[in-house]
């Protein structure tokens, strides 16, 4: 156990590791705000659906080789998230279908980009590491780890300020219509928001966990709490933890950081399952 902690506090001193910390505490941060709003408004795997997206964006910023890819990702899955969550009930193929047919088509296709067009000798090991982000953390530059914090900074700032709008579109999208409220705007505001944070948790986790750094924290939290606020601060404090967490694990033994993080979500939510339980049982 000593050689375990000698190891984290000389890893710890690196700047690699700082910023990976820094990122991935903002980065699980901002998922975990809006994860309550998804899970609650059954827009749960939208999460999966836009990473895919921004993997096959990637894939065809590969092929065009430019050197910031981050800009074309950006706007390719935040068209995405906005036809996703403009899809109504009146249209021909509904939310999850078409939810579904982007988020297979756009991995298809990134994949096949990528095989026709490789750009490295190592292709499974890129796509390896874009699907589960095996190392990407632990390889940001200063300007990233900026970006991440300009970016995260904007997201809580849009989530404050429009609390009581997301609140509003988030039970009741009907009433808060019939209220007065802009939903379609407010519905607008969430899906670029919800893009930002995907093109950002791709180097946390992957493109495949990504709805994992959504779900699990929001989930765990409902287990105990009741009402919207609470579950949020409940939620943002277990997605911190549990990325701290995985980042120290990863980094003491050699693990993935992604599929870690991954895991000690899990771990949390069964553990919130069981105090739920033990709660309810003692109110009755």
């Amino acid at each position: 156990m000593a050689d375990i902690f000698t190891k984290l506090s000389t890893y710890l001193q690196y700047p690699f590791v700082q910023y990976a910390l820094i990122v991935g505490v903002l980065i699980a941060l901002c998922s975990s705000l809006l994860g309550v709003t998804l899970v609650l408004k059954r827009f749960s795997f939208i999460g999966d659906g836009l990473s895919h997206v921004a993997f096959g964006a990637m894939a065809i910023a590969a092929v065009l080789k430019f050197t910031n890819d981050m800009p074309l990702i950006l706007v390719i899955t935040i068209i995405s998230a906005v036809l996703l969550l403009r899809t109504g009930q009146n249209t021909k193929i509904k939310g999850d279908a078409s939810l579904a047919m982007i988020s297979v088509g756009a991995l298809a296709i990134g994949y096949l980009l990528m095989n026709i067009f490789a750009t490295s000798s190592n292709l499974s090991g890129d796509v390896c590491t874009t699907l589960f982000g095996s190392t990407s953390i632990l390889t940001l530059s200063p300007e990233d780890v900026w970006l991440c914090i300009i970016l995260s900074v904007l997201v809580i700032g849009v989530f404050i300020f429009f609390y009581n709008k997301i609140f509003c579109i988030t039970f009741d999208e009907n009433f808060a219509l019939a209220t007065g409220v802009r939903a379609k705007l407010y519905n607008l505001i969430l899906a670029v928001v919800i893009a930002v944070i995907i093109v950002l948790a791709m180097n946390l986790v992957g493109s495949l966990l990504i709805s994992a750094l959504i779900i699990f924290p929001a989930l765990s939290a409902m287990r105990v709490f009741n009402s919207f606020k609470s579950v949020t601060i409940c939620s943002a404090v277990l997605s911190v933890i549990c990325a701290v967490l995985g980042l120290l694990i990863s980094i003491a033994f050699g693990t993935p950081v992604g599929s870690t993080i991954v895991a000690a979500d899990i771990v949390l939510f069964f553990i919130f399952m069981l105090t739920g339980k033990l709660i309810g049982g003692q109110k009755q």
